[in-house]
């Protein structure tokens, strides 16, 4: 009864270049499928989220990664700006960070975070990862739509 699905759309903060290649790599490996797009940090994620936004075909994607510490504008930053902009507030957020710490795990939280996801130190461990961030937010939950936002 498996349907074939569309890939899911993800853009994904990022600052870290080996980072990004890691990421790209790691879903190439697991099998995802996925349209993945960076930017370097929360400034680029906001002007390119409203840039989506005004395009008249312009498609949101279904997911954000975001990692918390960038510069300029920080993950913590960029979900608080994302949570606060009425166009983009029904959009999952996961942080994807190498911290453990727990106020950080909080402030996630309490600014509208959907997931805080410690980066794995291995790589087969990010394959898994990845993976089942994949089965829960496509064969578990369902994600908004703009269909669904008009009441339909």
């Amino acid at each position: 009864m498996s349907q074939a699905r569309a890939a899911l759309s993800i853009l994904m903060a990022e600052d870290d270049a080996d980072d990004r290649v890691l990421m790209r790599d790691a879903f190439r490996d697991s099998g995802v499928e996925v349209e993945l797009e960076f930017v370097p940090d929360g400034v680029e994620l906001m002007a390119r989220l409203n840039a989506l936004i005004d395009a008249p075909d312009g498609e949101l994607p279904d997911l954000l990664l975001l990692d918390l510490n960038m510069p300029r504008m920080d993950g913590r930053e960029a979900l608080h700006a994302i949570r606060e902009h009425d166009g983009l507030k029904h959009l999952p957020v996961i942080i994807l960070t190498t911290s453990r710490a727990r106020l950080d795990i909080l402030a996630s939280y309490q600014l509208g975070a959907n997931s805080f996801v410690t980066k794995p130190s291995r790589f087969e461990e990010l394959i898994a990862v990845l993976r089942s961030l994949e089965r829960y937010w496509t064969d578990i939950v369902q994600l908004p739509t703009e269909k669904q936002g008009s009441g339909e």
